[in-house]
């Protein structure tokens, strides 16, 4: 049962913290729309992306209305296309690009996940025909996001496909130059995917889901804050310190609140279009908007910038609390469900960088605790292929040592150097390019291979 003050709480998060639901992404399997002929396997994919998601951008206002909550953006997420389209016998995969892109905008969502390949301990002919596709689908699609899973705890790195991405990265910023290199917004490299991540760019339908599902992402960074905030102010007029100790069990406190608007609204949604919830993903993802800002948080703990002296233990701090708030209030957590620290999407972050306080080197630092990696980086154009694939591959390396999702968004922007500035508009947001690591790592990437998978891997 709901107290009064649960719900005045509620508003006010809602009303003056930034609280929203994020978004709401339907996972649709496309594993039935397999055909050797790719007009047959395009049709059978429109058709049942636009059958299940008719409803959803509805479905989605009429709750945000009737509950008073915000839902930022309705989504799709897909089964990876390199294998619902593996059976096709066209060499040229970007046709499917082209149909979810379609399909995306005949229901209305903002983006649809899913123009991914798993590629974790090697290729098949479908995987090899869309990496190879990328670059041209995100340059002629507007919704379309891409991911390429490259290593795993249980399958190490793969080393070919981490230099591959470094040569798409470069050629999707070449065919997008006219705006900025935006076509690497949509393109995440991973180790340790999740399946039921509802976040963009990463988001995809993993084969082991439901046939359809809907999935929850939750944000209230700017909720956080000022829980913290509240709480110092109530020390410090009692005559009393605040311990990090207190402050990670407010954030704790917090996370729950947050995770369980995030169920009822996803169980909400799930009723009324008549499928089965997945799960709901709390993750501090922040937006350009004052005050919706995870760097904000780290000014509430006592660090002057973020990047300080400090940071990283700030946000082992945060992200375990979320993550222990959230489990507590829903037996269905899921996704990444922790901290986001990308640079251009936070105005504080962005400030940091831009200053000087955060590097790629600090912010790679910070990726070993966080729920995902190195995020909305603004780095030179001119950047080479093979120093992109070295930072992947320090990036992934993480990950798989550590059991954790780690990723790269990089963006490489055509014609523009270090300091100068770039907006990618929207919830994208602006930054500052940054260097990157000095040093040739061309000889490293050109041996290939695979990393094999480390020790602590073997858990059965």
């Amino acid at each position: 049962m709901l107290s009064l003050q649960n719900i005045f709480d509620t508003i006010a998060m809602v009303d003056k913290q930034h609280l929203d639901i994020r978004t709401i992404t339907m996972g649709i399997s496309l594993l039935d729309c397999a055909d050797e002929d790719m007009g047959r396997c395009c049709d059978k994919i429109y058709d049942k992306i636009c059958s299940r998601a008719e409803k959803l951008v509805q479905t989605g206002c009429d709750i945000e209305s009737e509950f008073g909550i915000p839902i930022v953006n309705k989504r799709i997420s897909v089964t990876p296309i390199a294998i619902a389209g593996a059976a096709c016998k066209s060499e040229d995969f970007v046709p499917l690009a082209l149909t979810l892109d379609r399909a995306a905008k005949t229901c209305g969502v903002n983006f649809i996940g899913g123009y991914s390949a798993l590629v974790q301990k090697g290729f098949t002919s479908g995987d090899r025909r869309l990496i190879a596709s990328i670059p041209e689908a995100l340059a002629r699609t507007e919704l379309v996001c891409s991911s390429v899973n490259v290593g795993s705890t249980k399958a190490g790195i793969n080393m070919d496909a981490v230099a591959q991405m470094g040569r798409v990265i470069k050629e999707t910023a070449h065919l997008t130059r006219d705006r900025d290199g935006l076509g690497c917004a949509k393109l995440v490299v991973f180790c340790n995917a999740v399946e039921d991540n509802p976040f963009m760019a990463g988001a995809f339908h993993g084969v082991g889901e439901a046939d359809t599902v809907i999935n929850v992402g939750v944000s209230g960074p700017g909720v956080v804050k000022k829980a913290i905030d509240r709480a110092l102010e109530k020390s410090r007029s009692q005559g009393c310190g605040l311990s990090l100790l207190k402050v990670s069990e407010v954030i704790k406190r917090t996370a729950y609140k947050v995770t369980r608007v995030g169920e009822i609204i996803g169980n909400e949604v799930a009723e009324r279009l008549g499928i089965p919830f997945g799960v709901a993903d709390l993750s501090l993802a922040p937006t350009p908007a004052v005050g919706d800002s995870v760097g904000e948080i780290f000014q509430s703990c006592g660090l002057s910038v973020m990047g300080a002296p400090g940071s990283t233990a700030v946000l082992a701090m945060l992200n375990d609390a979320v993550k222990k708030g959230g489990s507590f209030a829903s037996s269905s957590v899921g996704g990444l469900s922790g901290a986001f620290i990308p640079v251009s999407e936070d105005s504080s972050i962005e400030a940091a960088a831009t200053s000087g306080f955060l590097n790629m080197e600090k912010l790679e630092a910070m990726t070993s605790v966080c729920s995902v990696g190195l995020d909305m980086i603004a780095i030179p154009g001119d950047t080479s292929a093979s120093t992109i694939a070295g930072i992947i591959a320090d990036e992934m390396a993480i990950g798989m040592i550590n059991h954790k999702t780690t990723a790269v968004r990089l963006i490489p922007v055509p014609g523009k150097g270090v300091g100068e500035k770039v907006s990618f508009g929207g919830l994208l947001g602006e930054c500052t390019i940054i260097p990157v690591p000095r040093g040739d790592s061309s000889g490293f990437i050109s041996l290939g291979g695979r990393i094999p998978a480390p020790i602590n891997s073997l858990k059965n």
